[in-house]
């Protein structure tokens, strides 16, 4: 994409501006070019949390940093830990920072929208997202997560999540469809306009044995050479014990997207 010299002038001057209120301006907008992801952000202050905060309607974290301590801080990869943020259905989070530790991040507990959020070391997972509807959709647009020994993104609930506009670097999973939940859903997932960084070991992991779907498009994988990030892995998930991988790859059904849709520098 071409910018003219009147838009790198206005997108500089954007930035000064958002940069005073400590914000990040997309990399596309800032540099000029057709990056995917936004710069890692500076926090403005930073909070405590030792009790789990409890989301409704938007809330607006100004760019702090938010980080785990008490029953939040062991920073351990316990399953059953607290987040550090629960969304109710319908919630918005957006401009927040989480350091470390992050306990379990962040659960949604129906439609979700995180906007502007950045991981800077993952605890369990970064978020988790629950809820009963089928028509539920969790939306994460923009930020960016790194450090995640496991899973960047889990889905327990039905519906459909959707990745966008963000960047992760040093990570295990990206998406994981809940492969051993003791109530299982048709689940699926877009991953769209991202830009990921080595190492890492898949991008989507999916049960295609109850039909989820992965669809990717407009990702660019930065620094694996020998191509051992997976795009899209396929499994045959359970409600009990382990769930064994399949396939993995593109294959029209399941595991959406064709070579064009992933770039590699």
């Amino acid at each position: 994409m071409a910018f003219s010299g009147q838009q790198r002038r206005a997108a500089r001057i954007g930035a000064v501006l958002l940069s005073a209120l400590g914000l990040a301006l997309p990399a596309a907008v800032a540099t000029g070019t057709s990056a995917t992801a936004a710069s890692w952000p500076s926090a403005t202050g930073q909070q405590a949390v030792s009790s789990t905060i409890k989301v409704s309607g938007t809330r607006d974290g100004g760019m702090v940093r938010y980080y785990g301590s008490g029953a939040l801080g062991s920073g351990g990869q316990d399953e059953d830990q607290g987040p550090l943020f629960e969304l109710a259905d319908g919630a918005v989070l957006k401009n927040v920072i989480l350091g470390a530790p992050a306990a379990d991040g962040i659960h949604c507990k129906g439609t979700c929208t995180l906007q502007n959020v950045w991981w800077e070391d993952v605890g369990e997972d970064a978020a988790t997202f629950k809820g009963t509807s089928a028509s539920q959709t969790m939306t994460i647009d923009g930020g960016g997560a790194r450090k995640a020994s496991d899973k960047v993104f889990q889905h327990n609930g039905p519906g459909r999540m959707v990745i966008r506009n963000f960047q992760v670097q040093d990570f295990g999973k990206l998406y994981r469809s809940c492969g051993n939940c003791s109530k299982q859903y048709q689940r699926h997932v877009v991953i769209e306009n991202v830009t990921v960084t080595a190492p890492g070991k898949s991008l989507a992991g999916i049960n295609s044995n109850y039909g989820d779907t992965a669809r990717l498009t407009k990702v660019t994988i930065v620094g694996d050479s020998s191509r051992k990030i997976v795009p899209c892995e396929r499994y045959k998930g359970v409600t009990s014990g382990e769930p064994s991988k399949i396939g993995s790859g593109p294959d029209g059904v399941n595991c959406l997207y064709s070579a064009s849709d992933i770039t590699y520098r």
